[in-house]
């Protein structure tokens, strides 16, 4: 067994205006940091159909999002979120190579992925561009895994320093999904409190406070979240893998550490290769600052190496 590791260069060609955070240095800066990695099984990221799209999102809006690119140069969907040529191209990637990572885990031809590919997706809403997101990636690859593996227990974790809004909104009414995310709050896009809870009470929300360090992350956790993962017996976790909690990361001011990042994804990977044989399928979400990212994208897809070898 082996871990996939899911990219295009058609992500290369999202282009953000000069000094915009969500860069293409940034996907650049993690498969630099991800060269050595001899063992990684390397495939391409393939494009999404409108049928996977449809998941999450009405046709309408893919419409909308289509018309939106620009023939040239950059436009603004709102004062975060931008278009480029290219953009719907690699967006569409990036809802490609989750799915196909689903895929691949399911049948067992990997044990385990990590999809890098951008425009990240947990911002985007049902029919709402936003934060630096086009569509619903991790969303739609849970849906995937749902209607086409037939799962009725799937996870998802999002540490990503941000509330993963539009996961907690696409998968509301979802009550095969079990949605955790950890963020920092107050902070961009104010939504995640604890008592937002889903239909089903399937989402928590662990909003952790400016400062928060690797100790008070990681007894939250220990006493919220792994806890009930272990409880729920999943059959597939998936990551929503940002990495802008780092205590080097220009828009928050979190204070986590590489290491912390290593300690997450073993705690995840034993939880997987306890309940459902060691399947994860993790999706590059945020992460600013290109030095820390890359460092903190590394140990992540070390460990992911390791438990699947």
């Amino acid at each position: 067994m082996t871990t996939a590791f899911y990219t295009h260069s058609d992500c290369l060609n999202h282009q953000t205006p000069t000094g915009h955070p969500e860069q293409v240095g940034r996907l650049q800066s993690v498969t630099e940091a991800l060269q050595g990695f001899d063992a990684l099984d390397r495939r391409d990221a393939p494009l999404a159909p409108d049928r996977l799209i449809g998941l999450c999102h009405p046709q309408s809006y893919i419409d909308r999002i289509a018309a939106a690119e620009p023939q040239q140069g950059c436009i603004a969907l709102d004062e975060d979120t931008f278009m480029s040529p290219g953009s719907l191209q690699a967006a569409r990637r990036a809802v490609g190579g989750a799915c196909a990572a689903v895929d691949a885990v399911m049948t067992g031809e990997v044990a385990n992925a990590f999809v890098a590919c951008r425009p990240p997706g947990h911002h985007a809403e049902r029919e709402t561009p936003m934060g630096f997101c086009l569509f619903g990636n991790i969303a739609i690859a849970a849906k995937h895994a749902i209607m086409a593996h037939g799962l009725t227990r799937v996870v998802i974790v999002d540490f990503d320093v941000h509330h993963g809004n539009g996961t907690q909104e696409l998968l509301w009414t979802e009550d095969k999904v079990l949605f955790f995310s950890s963020h920092q709050s107050p902070l961009w896009p104010g939504t995640g409190t604890e008592s937002e809870r889903g239909k089903f009470d399937q989402i928590v929300n662990l909003p952790l406070a400016p400062q928060t360090g690797s100790l008070e992350m990681r007894n939250t956790y220990v006493r919220q979240v792994f806890p009930m993962i272990e409880a729920y017996k999943p059959e597939l976790i998936l990551i929503s893998a940002g990495f802008d909690a780092h205590r080097a990361d220009p828009l928050a001011q979190l204070e986590w550490e590489v290491d912390d990042y290593t300690w997450i994804t073993e705690h995840l990977c034993d939880l997987a290769s306890r309940h459902c044989a060691g399947r994860v399928v993790s999706t590059l979400e945020g992460g600013y600052d290109l030095t820390a990212l890359a460092a903190s994208a590394a140990a992540h897809v070390q460990v992911l190496m390791e438990k699947g070898a």
